[in-house]
């Protein structure tokens, strides 16, 4: 206002003009309220709320250049014609994470507020972006997608792809209009997918009727869609000429308008962007240039003159569709029309000609059109991999704005229709809706008028009989035209008010009351766009085409048969069959569209962005006011203001008000646990504290109604309560922590002063009490010292000189003469002792030969078994010529039953230390001449004392110590009774003194000796100590060489206790003459194979006089006789072996030792007998006949005892051709008899084809009858007789066995297994001690193949069991003098036996046991099994038969097999608990067996079913007491209970090997995607996981453990709420669980599952007890750490690696883990589940010493990429990420993908060389040195030079000798690229200067000097990489990337000059793709682009992030400091 000099008043407008006040105008006027002076952000604040007030508002601010306002949340955007600088990455930064009202109004704050609605309320929202033609809506539009993907922070390819679709579509749906020189001539629908973090991981575009007409024709000072401009500007003139393409002044289409150009658009650059983007949108060089080509065509088409006959462009059009020239001129020119009966062909008009090549041109474009936004999809659209997972969106609409020109049509209808629907959603959403809650609510509220535009939308489209209804059924006629069309309009909607008809009959145009005002349409041509039409010829014409591109954009018009068939472009075809098909017209589509669209919206929390144009000529700064008012009231903005100043947008119902905003709720005011029923209050309460004085807020029936600033409030102050609370809660626990230490440190401290003081105290003491001490000392010394010395100094000196003298001269005449008397004594000394060693060694050898000699008589070398005349039966043997074998000592094989033993520290046992612990009385360790009173060692048994007196002296008799009895006795009476064999030594013990008392021979005394060692155990070390002590200190020769002998032999005969055998293997070292080696020997043997049972026999004799071993001959059945050495200690077991492996026998089981002699024939066994003692037995028998010892003729056979009942005859011929001649020699001799004499004739006759085949000639036949008829039978029938029946049989044979003689010989051995089992059985003598009653008690037990038969002395059988009968065999230990016991459990009564070889009858029995149940393919059940819901298993009944059926499909260690039931032939899995596998190989008989109570059998296996599971004292806890409130009630199995009534309801918290159907949490029963993915963890695809991988289901394919984990562990990483479920299903499978296999593997999974994730709070406690319970188990400390580490520690998100379930699998709680270092080095760390990247990193630093771990990380190298590690992922995750991906990749499933581990420095600042000598060497100088020599840096000469050098002193040190390698490894020295700046010569010459230059420099020296030349390039630490560009012209094709903390900076590869560099402040936006690289420099809205083609995308995308990153962390810790110093 301003007061003219007259004193009138003035008024001065925005514009500077000068206006008058009258007093008409003063009453209209009035004062501006304050806040439309400046203007205001939100237009909610404006004092004059009327249309000038608004519209001053925007004005204000638009001259200020603010084009931004906020209505409320509504945000009004002025377009300003120019770019501004608020669109940076720092304003992204800005906005991010900032609520509504914050900040100045800006479209990132909208696009903030939908990201944060959207993840804080999980539901989607959507922002409606309206405004007219060239308000802005496409940019704003592209703003939102910027801020969304940069605010996503990925950086990731999908990010850019689905930016980078704006390029193609506005290249496609852009064009130039007179209002806007981008104009969006289509409709968008841009939907953004979501994941729950927040990131994009996908987009969807739907487009909405493109305005295809602008291809053809185009209205003044406007062009056609960019695309054509940018495709004949930027191609390549090659590929124009390709396309003949000229300029776009030669087309008509583009001419139109008269304007090919377009200000501010380079369209050149334009191109090349879009060519870009289409790479980048996955479309390939071949889809591009098919679009170029349909392209060309519709310009080649539009130059088509129908009425010149044009050819040229014809032609080449015809070319690029790939049609033929005729059919199209056709096509174009005529019309086929179908009548009744016949297609007649019609020429058209030229005009008609253009037309339908127009309409042809726009069938194309627009189809074109809808093929790229489908290919566009297909790049961005992910469909959601589970239907039930639910995705959060936000949807973009930019849709045409109202449209009102001169000349209106049916596309402006649509498009205003469109608008009309958007308007309406407005008015709903802001207006209708809110009044309508407000009044629910009961919130007083003065109803606000607004303007409804339903009556508009009512007569266009939803009335019946509505416009577009009209037209869409005029278009359906065929006789409708525009004229019946407007006429119908008229009739129905004249009246209306809405609808305006045209004045009179002959106007075309209509009007329409469109709530932006009235629009005048011109319905010429409204029917024919609405049918959108195509001709038949034309689409036949396509049909022919060979185009792909044309086809496939025309598929849907196609017939079907089309695109598979390929037809014959010359052929015409006239069906009119296209033209029948109903065609949906225009409005059909869009309506629908546009009503899915709707729908859309309706279900998301809607953001309007108002879009305003300033002007409409496009210039920046002119604010037209008329046009701006008039868009802001048809927009309703007014009533909008209104209704949002007065409302209440923001509202939450009081429970979701209390859930967010309970921190600022305080409790003293209201507590919502006191007033729980009244959440209102709580609300209020809030409400009043947070927004006191800050305007109105409600509160309705159930909502809290607020003001969008009382939302921005609440939010702040909630932020500022939860950091306030944050901080306490770290303040206290940080307080405690401290106090905790201080505490600590203070009692440490307390603890260490009170020492110390004490310390101090003690020492100051001794310190005066030896000052005292001291000066005692010194007194006395000093008076003591003055006295003597006086006297002494006389005496001394006369001493001293006289006693030197007279000392010296003695001394050294003495020294001579020693010295002279020592040399010749020595010598002559020396010189004896020599001779009498030498003679002492041979006396002695010769001594003890002679005692032998005279001991025990000459004894000759004889081999055992070979003397006087062969026992009955065996004579055939000797007769005939042998052949004899031997066997050397050297081929026995070595014992590997004992250990080594240790005998270095033998010297500390001497056998004197033993005599002094052990002795009884005075008796001492050396040798003594008179009888003993008490024995050496204490024995309380009394015979034991008495046999020890008498024992001692025999051995003095023996040695000579005392001398025989003079007193003769008959000898000849009591010759039997002194032999002491072990029944009469123990009958005799106490009557053996008077006996003795007569001459004994030396053999007689020996055997006494042995006898008594033998059978009393406790006298055996007695008899060794006697012997010892004689031996000790014995100087009497005689005596001294018997003892030893006496020794050697016991030493073979019984070993000593384990107390005294140390001490006797020291004694044993001072045996003479060799004999030390030999006894110990002697010992070991001994001790390995117990004690012997018999005295020695001759043969042991002789080996003690040559100390070898002994020969015996052993004789085979194929007459071979085989002689091996033995000792006393052979067994026959060891025998067996060697001649096993002598004659390569394989089957060795079986076959025996026999012995024989005189008619007696007995088997040694295959066992622990001892071969010596059968030996010694036969001479003893011989003695007793009369005969000598020495010559006693016995003889061992090699022969087969027994089959095991699985014998195979085909397994080992060898075995089968021994026991066939046992079997001949077994009938010749009698042995083996048949009841019937055929059977003989039949033997022998198989004998005679074994032996000479067929040829059965009179003396063979006679032999063979000879060789195996008994000759008794011969007697009984004559020779002839028998050789006749014999030829007769083996004719029939030979007739009928045409097989070789290997299976004859089979069959026999068969046929004598079957026919006589019990010849071959091994028998046992017993005593049964309990058990069922038989006729005797002492009884043999025969085992052979049948089974067990018991017989008495007569072999009269008392019982006969089969093995199917035998349940059982156990070994009971018994006191020392009775033996040992078998009990033997079988259906028919348990059996206890005992006797001498009862371990070896237990041995047998359990072998062939085990054998049987092995091969066995039968099982009975022991229990019923109903699982017929799963065919997997097998259901049975108690007591039935099951066939086992071993293919391995099962695994039986897990506890299951594979079994069918016999009857039914039905299969499946059996759990092994629930059958016994009976031992048979044969089906066993139901009256035999099966008829037997099972429970009776089951009580049988199971004796003591009460141990079962009492393993721990303690009760495990289980899940019982959590079961009871959480679990799901027990199913209810209708089966089941029919089957057991009385069954235990199930126990939901115990071991089940059954599958479970539901969860056992009741929370996830109730939710269908959770319960379904907690049932998939024990059922998963009919598997089950859990049981899999604890072995309790059974599997038929092995899976692997990391297919298992992934299966029950990969839900719960995704699902929070499955936690609890995996916890209780594997505790509930460990409870009650008796399988140790499956408690180890559940003790896996616990392990795993503990380091996973915690479980919930409930179900904490019952864990933790569940493993305290069990701290036996040597997971369960472990699991209990991990369980805590997990509740502090964020849980896992992907299941465990495979290391992690390798370690756990080899019970390794601890995981290491291999790491590379560039330097080619590596090292092992250990890494826990819990370790995370960034924890590695600390660690590998710490451990190498370096001074910084910043800027290091670690990569995982694959088979093709190098990835770089997030610091804040867990290790193992980020590995099993890496190798998931690889695997995908590679479409492998179970293969582990090979990896390496590397630490390496990835980010390179602060790297000062020679600061950190350890990283320089291991990590800089490795990384550094590729880059150079690949030639990536700019460096001189010399540079280059003393590099070379140091790198060549780095290769070979010092060494000069190397000098000549140098132009060998010139690559390795000099950059690649630099090679030939100089020749080999000069280079070498040059380096050897520099290389003598550095004479002093080490190794780690000259690589730390290198990095210091690098450090000063500018290049240094970057990490460079070739990229093909195609964005920039300018720059080559290659260029050279390098990437550093300076920013990205482009080198040319060549000239290595810098092309651009781009500080990280300039680059946008970033991302790479699998080929791509791309990135955004400078502004988001109008920055360059830059795309390269590579394939390491992704490490530049990593490197950039990082960098970046690293910059923000310093910014915002600066910015931190900053506001500390600020407080």
């Amino acid at each position: 206002v301003k007061v003219t000099d007259t004193g009138q008043l003035q008024l001065i407008d925005d514009e500077g003009k000068e206006h008058k006040i009258n007093k008409k105008t003063e009453g209209s006027l009035k004062p501006m309220h304050p806040t439309s002076v400046k203007g205001v952000d939100d237009m909610i604040r404006l004092g004059d709320l009327n249309e000038a007030g608004l519209l001053r508002n925007l004005l204000v601010r638009h001259k200020e250049g603010i084009i931004y306002t906020y209505t409320g949340s509504i945000l009004v955007a002025v377009n300003p014609y120019q770019l501004l600088p608020i669109y940076t990455t720092d304003h992204v930064h800005m906005y991010t994470d900032r609520r509504l009202g914050e900040l100045p109004p800006h479209v990132f704050a909208i696009a903030d507020s939908c990201f944060f609605n959207m993840r804080r309320n999980r539901k989607n929202q959507c922002c409606v972006i309206s405004g007219e033609s060239g308000a802005g809506k496409t940019e704003s539009t592209k703003l939102m997608l910027q801020f969304l993907a940069a605010v996503s922070g990925q950086h990731s390819w999908i990010e850019q792809q689905i930016l980078e679709a704006n390029p193609i579509l506005e290249a496609f749906g852009n064009a130039k209009t007179i209002r806007n020189d981008n104009s969006s001539r289509f409709g968008k629908y841009i939907d953004i997918n979501f994941t729950k973090g927040g990131a994009i991981e996908g987009a969807r575009i739907d487009q909405y009727l493109l305005e295809k007409s602008r291809v053809c024709r185009q209205a003044p000072e406007e062009r056609n869609y960019h695309i054509f401009y940018y495709m004949l500007m930027g191609m390549p003139a090659e590929q124009k000429k390709i396309l003949s393409l000229g300029s776009a002044a030669e087309y008509n289409y583009l001419t139109m308008g008269n304007c090919t150009s377009c200000e501010g658009r380079d369209d050149v650059k334009e191109y090349a962007h879009f060519r870009s983007a289409l790479k980048i949108l996955m479309f390939t060089e071949n889809d591009s240039w098919e679009i170029s080509k349909l392209l060309a065509a519709i310009l080649h088409l539009g130059n088509v003159d129908f009425e010149s006959k044009n050819s040229s462009f014809f032609n080449v059009a015809s070319q690029l569709l790939e049609v033929d020239p005729k059919a199209l001129e056709k096509s174009l020119t005529q019309r086929s029309l179908m009548t009744t009966r016949e297609s007649v062909t019609k020429s058209l008009t030229s005009a008609q000609a253009v037309d339908g090549r127009d309409a042809f041109v726009k069938a194309i474009y627009g189809r074109l059109f809808i093929w790229v936004v489908h290919k566009i999809n297909a790049a961005i659209y992910k469909p959601p991999g589970d239907s039930n997972d639910i995705r959060l969106s936000i949807g973009l609409l930019d849709i045409f704005g109202f449209e009102n020109f001169n000349k209106n049509s049916f596309e402006q209808l649509c498009i205003n229709y469109a608008n009309e629907q958007l308007q309406q959603f407005f008015v709903r959403h802001v207006f209708k809706l809110e009044q309508e809650e407000y009044a629910r609510e009961n919130i007083v509220w003065e109803r606000i008028d607004y303007k409804d535009n339903q009556r508009t939308l009512d007569i266009l489209a939803h009335k019946p009989m509505n416009m577009l209804a009209l037209i869409d059924e005029e278009s359906n006629f065929p006789k409708g035209t525009d004229t019946t069309m407007l006429q119908k309009m008229n009739q129905v909607h004249g009246k209306g008010g809405i609808y305006i008809p045209p004045k009179n009959n002959y106007e075309t145009q209509f009007g329409v009351l469109h709530f932006a005002g009235v629009v005048y349409y011109d319905s010429q041509g409204f029917l024919e766009k609405n049918r959108d039409a195509l001709s038949s010829d034309l689409i036949q014409l396509v049909e022919t085409s060979t185009n792909k591109l044309l086809k496939q954009v025309f598929q849907k018009d196609l017939p079907s048969s089309s695109v598979k068939s390929n037809t014959n472009p010359k052929m015409t075809i006239n069906t009119p069959k296209n033209s029948l098909r109903h065609v949906p017209t225009l409005t059909g589509q869009f309506r629908q569209s546009l009503d899915s669209l709707m729908k859309t919206l309706t279900v998301c929390q809607p953001y309007f962005i108002r879009c305003i144009k300033p002007n409409d000529y496009k210039k920046p700064m002119l604010f037209d006011r008329e046009l701006c008012i008039r868009q802001l009231r048809y927009s309703g903005m007014m009533e909008t203001i209104r209704i949002r100043k007065a409302g209440y947008p923001v509202r939450y119902t009081f429970s979701e008000f209390l859930d967010r905003y309970r921190a600022l709720l305080k409790t003293s005011i209201c507590d919502p646990k006191t007033v729980s029923q009244n959440k209102e209050k709580c609300c209020e309460s809030i409400c009043e504290t947070v927004l006191a004085g800050e305007g109105d807020w409600k509160t309705g029936k159930t909502k809290i109604f607020l003001k969008d600033f009382h939302d921005t409030m609440l939010e702040l102050e909630r932020m500022k309560q939860l950091n306030e609370k944050a901080l306490l809660i770290q303040k206290v626990l940080r307080g405690y922590k401290y106090r905790r230490e201080f505490l600590r440190k203070k009692a440490g401290a307390l603890v260490i002063q009170k020492y110390w003081r004490g310390h101090k105290g003690r020492k100051l003491y001794k310190v005066v009490q030896r000052g005292f001490a001291r000066l005692q000392a010194q007194v006395r010394s000093r008076q003591l010292h003055f006295q003597y010395k006086k006297k002494r100094e006389a005496a001394v000196l006369l001493q001293a000189q006289a006693r030197g003298y007279l000392a010296r001269k003695e001394w050294k005449r003495k020294k001579d003469a020693v010295i002279l008397l020592q040399a010749h004594t020595r010598g002559v000394l020396a010189r004896k002792a020599l001779k009498k060693m030498k003679r002492d060694v041979s006396t002695i050898i010769k001594s003890i030969t002679e005692h032998l000699d005279n001991i025990f008589g000459f004894l000759p070398p004889i081999i055992g078994g070979q003397e006087g005349q062969a026992p009955v039966g065996f004579e055939n043997f000797e007769g005939k010529r042998m052949l004899t074998e031997e066997i050397d000592i050297d081929d026995i094989p070595i014992e590997e039953d004992l250990p080594k033993e240790d005998y270095d520290d033998l010297d500390e046992y001497p056998f004197s230390k033993f005599a002094s612990m052990y002795f009884q009385g005075v008796a001492t360790h050396t040798h003594i001449r008179q009888r003993l009173r008490q024995p050496l060692l204490y024995h309380e048994d009394e015979g034991d004392v008495l046999a020890s007196l008498t024992v001692w002296w025999i051995i003095l008799r023996f040695m000579g110590d005392l001398p025989e009895p003079k007193k003769q006795v008959q000898v000849q009476g009591t010759s039997t009774q002194e032999r002491f064999l072990s029944q009469d030594l123990i009958s005799r013990k106490d009557r053996q003194g008077p006996t003795l008392d007569r001459p004994l021979t030396s053999l007689e005394k020996l055997h006494i000796i042995v006898g008594y060692a033998i059978v009393r155990r406790d006298l055996r070390d007695e008899i060794y100590c006697q012997i010892c002590k004689q031996l000790q200190d014995n100087n009497n020769r005689n005596s001294y060489f018997r003892g030893w002998i006496l020794l050697s032999l016991c030493l073979g005969i019984f070993p000593p206790s384990e107390r005294f055998i140390r001490y006797l293997q020291s004694f044993i070292r001072s045996a003479p003459g060799g004999y030390a080696s030999y006894c110990a020997e002697r010992l070991r043997r001994t001790v390995m194979n117990g004690v012997r049972g018999e005295p020695p026999a001759w043969l042991e004799l002789q080996a003690t006089k040559t100390k070898k071993p002994m020969i015996v001959s052993v004789k085979l059945m194929d007459g071979r006789s085989i002689n091996l050495p033995v000792d006393s200690a052979s067994t026959s077991k060891e025998i067996c072996q060697v001649l096993s492996n002598k004659i390569k026998l394989k089957d060795t089981f079986g076959f025996s030792l026999y012995v024989a002699l005189y008619e007696k024939v007995w088997a040694l066994g295959s066992g622990r007998e001892h071969v010596m003692d059968a030996i010694s037995q036969c001479e003893q028998e011989v003695k007793r006949r009369g005969g000598q010892e020495q010559h006693a003729p016995w003889r061992l056979f090699f022969r087969k005892e027994i089959f095991t009942p699985w014998h195979d005859c085909k397994e080992d011929k060898i075995s089968t051709d021994l026991i066939y001649l046992q079997i001949i020699h077994g009938l010749k001799f009698g042995e083996y008899q048949c009841e019937k004499e055929d059977d003989f004739v039949q033997l022998a006759a198989k004998h005679l084809y074994i032996q000479h085949g067929s040829d059965s000639s009179p003396e063979n036949v006679k032999q063979a009858v000879q060789e195996s008829i008994n000759n008794s039978l011969l007697e009984a029938k004559s020779e002839a007789k028998w050789v006749q029946m014999v030829s007769t049989a083996h004719a029939q044979v030979s007739n009928a066995t045409l097989q070789k003689t290997d299976s004859v010989k089979a069959e026999m051995v068969d046929y004598t297994r079957e026919k006589w089992p019990m010849f071959f059985s091994r028998f046992f003598e017993v005593v049964k001690l309990s058990g069922p009653p038989l006729p005797k008690s002492k009884f043999i037990v025969a085992i052979n193949w049948t089974g067990i038969t018991f017989l008495d002395e007569r072999e009269k059988r008392l019982l006969q069991l089969s093995f199917p009968e035998v349940t059982g065999v156990n070994t009971i230990r018994e006191g020392k003098a009775s033996g040992q016991a078998v009990c033997l459990l079988t259906l028919k009564g348990d059996f206890t036996l005992s006797g001498s070889t009862a371990e070896d009858m237990a041995e047998l029995v359990t072998m062939f046991l085990s054998g049987l149940t092995e091969r066995s393919q039968y099982a009975v059940a022991l229990k019923d099994v109903d699982r017929q819901d799963d065919p997997t298993f097998l259901s049975f009944k108690k007591g039935e038969l099951i066939v086992i059926i071993k293919d391995d499909e099962f695994s039986q260690q897990r506890g299951w097999i594979k079994g069918q039931i016999e009857g039914t032939k039905r299969t499946g899995a059996v759990p092994t608990e629930a059958i016994l596998i009976l031992p048979t190989l044969s089906k066993p008989t139901y009256e035999s067996l099966l008829n037997l109570p099972p429970n009776q059998r089951k009580d049988i296996i199971r004796p003591n079913p009460s141990e079962t599971g009492t393993m721990e004292r303690v009760a495990p806890a289980t899940l019982k007491e959590f079961s009871l409130e959480y679990f799901r009630q027990p199913t209810k199995d209708v089966n089941r209970q029919v089957i057991a009534r009385n069954a235990a309801p199930e126990r939901l918290w115990a071991n089940s090997r059954e599958p479970i159907r539901q969860p056992l949490l009741k929370k996830l029963v109730g939710n269908a995607e959770l319960s379904h993915k907690a049932c998939l963890l024990f059922f998963l695809d009919c598997c089950v996981p859990i049981l899999k991988y604890m072995g309790d289901y059974p599997t038929r394919q092995m899976q692997s453990p990391l297919e298992l984990t992934d299966q029950i562990f990969g839900p719960a990483t995704q699902y929070e709420a499955l936690r609890d479920e995996i916890y209780c299903q594997i505790m509930k499978q460990m409870t009650s669980n008796n399988n140790r296999f499956s408690i180890e593997q559940g003790w896996q999974l616990l392990w795993l599952c503990c380091g996973l994730f915690p479980p919930s709070q409930s179900l904490l406690r019952h864990t933790r007890r569940f493993l305290e319970s069990r701290r036996r188990e040597s997971l369960a400390s472990d699991c209990l750490q991990r369980l805590q580490s997990s509740l502090r520690l964020e849980p896992r998100k992907l299941p465990p690696h495979q290391v992690e379930i390798d370690a756990i699998q080899q019970n390794s709680i601890q995981i290491f883990h291999k790491i590379h270092f560039p330097n080619d080095t590596e090292e092992i760390f250990e890494v826990a589940t819990s370790t995370r990247i960034k924890d590695l990193i600390q660690n590998i630093a710490n451990k190498l010493n370096l001074a910084s771990a910043d800027g290091f990380s670690v990569f995982v190298k694959t088979h093709d990429k190098v990835l770089s590690l997030n610091e804040t992922d867990y290790f193992f995750d980020s590995l099993r990420q890496i190798t998931d991906w690889s695997k995908k990749a590679k479409r492998i499933k179970d293969v582990n993908v090979s990896y390496l581990v590397f630490f390496m420095r990835k980010l390179w600042f602060n790297v000062i060389p020679g600061r950190d000598t350890e990283a320089d060497v291991i990590f800089h100088f490795p990384q550094e040195l590729p880059k150079y020599l690949r030639g990536y840096h700019v460096c001189t000469k010399d540079e280059m030079i003393n590099i070379a050098a140091l790198l060549f002193r780095i290769r070979v040190g010092n060494d000069k000798s190397q000098l000549v390698m140098i132009p060998k490894i010139l690559k390795e020295l000099v950059p690649a690229d630099q090679l030939k700046a100089m020749s080999e010569n000069e280079w070498k010459k040059s380096i050897v200067a520099h290389f003598n230059k550095q004479a002093n420099m080490t190794v780690e020296e000259a690589k730390v000097a290198f990095l210091k030349v690098v450090c000063r390039w500018p290049t240094f630490g970057c990490a460079f990489f070739e990229v093909k560009q195609t964005s920039e012209p300018n720059f080559p094709d290659i260029v050279r990337i390098a990437i550093s903390k300076q920013g990205l900076t482009i080198i040319h590869p060549k000239t290595k000059d810098v092309l651009a560099n781009h500080p990280f402040n300039r680059i946008a936006n970033w991302c790479s793709g699998s080929t791509y690289f791309h990135m955004t420099i400078g502004s988001l809205v109008k920055g360059s682009k830059f795309l390269c083609e590579t394939s390491l995308g992704y490490k530049m995308d990593d490197l950039l992030t990082s960098y970046v990153n690293m910059y923000l962390r310093e910014r915002r810790a600066g910015q931190t400091r900053n506001q500390r110093f600020n407080i």
